[in-house]
């Protein structure tokens, strides 16, 4: 058996993970005999065609679905043996999400936005700790408005800004700049990455740009369900 230390030491570890759905008769393998290793405040792309199986993955690591088969620790805690209130407080607690739609509250400020998680968690020091970060990513002029109020960047600027706002110990980002102009697109990743070391933060980060794969320190590539 796998001493305990190598659970504690990994912020990640994923043992013969898949994924498999049935429809009719028929059954879809989307993932099949995943295993990972990922250190804490590495930064990881996940690379692969459309339908290998990218997004499957992170919402599995993330706790957001749960595996047909094998084991996923989140520093040393089994996520698969959790309930989903379970997997629910440790992703409240300990990881930050940026998509590629940004997922802001359309009825919410930018401020209120990157506010909501710290209150969610009870932090008597939303308010501020949220304008330091909006101000953080060049939105100071800009706290008060909706999301409709702001242009593409300015959103996943907010976005990148609420997923910083809990100091999480992980980070995915799906895509973060498929939305984006590539003017726009890039200063949002230069931003990630500055702010993904400024906060020791582990990212992982899905992407079919193989340029900005190569910024993260590891790749992992998939094709049809499988690590190639």
């Amino acid at each position: 058996m796998r001493p305990q230390t190598d659970l504690l030491n990994n912020i990640i570890v994923a043992e013969g993970l898949g994924k498999a759905v049935t429809a009719g008769d028929k059954t879809l393998h989307i993932l099949s005999a995943i295993n990972l290793i990922i250190k804490s405040g590495e930064s990881i792309a996940i690379v692969g065609e459309s339908g290998s199986g990218k997004s499957t993955l992170i919402s599995l690591l993330a706790g957001l679905d749960t595996p047909s088969t094998g084991h996923i620790f989140f520093k040393g805690q089994d996520l698969t043996a959790m309930d989903e209130d379970g997997r629910a407080a440790v992703r409240s607690q300990s990881v930050g999400f940026v998509f590629q739609s940004f997922q802001l509250l359309q009825g919410l400020t930018a401020l209120e936005n990157v506010m909501l998680p710290l209150e969610l968690n009870g932090d008597p020091q939303a308010k501020p700790k949220a304008e330091h970060l909006l101000e953080r990513v060049g939105l100071a002029q800009r706290m008060a408005h909706t999301p409709k109020q702001l242009s593409g960047g300015e959103q996943q600027r907010v976005a990148l800004a609420r997923a910083f706002a809990t100091r999480p110990a992980l980070l995915f980002a799906d895509e973060p700049t498929g939305n984006l102009d590539s003017k726009t697109g890039a200063t949002i990743v230069d931003l990630l990455f500055e702010l993904n070391q400024e906060n020791h933060t582990t990212l992982i980060l899905v992407t079919h740009d193989h340029s900005l794969a190569a910024r993260c320190q590891r790749t992992i590539r998939l094709s049809a369900g499988e690590q190639v």
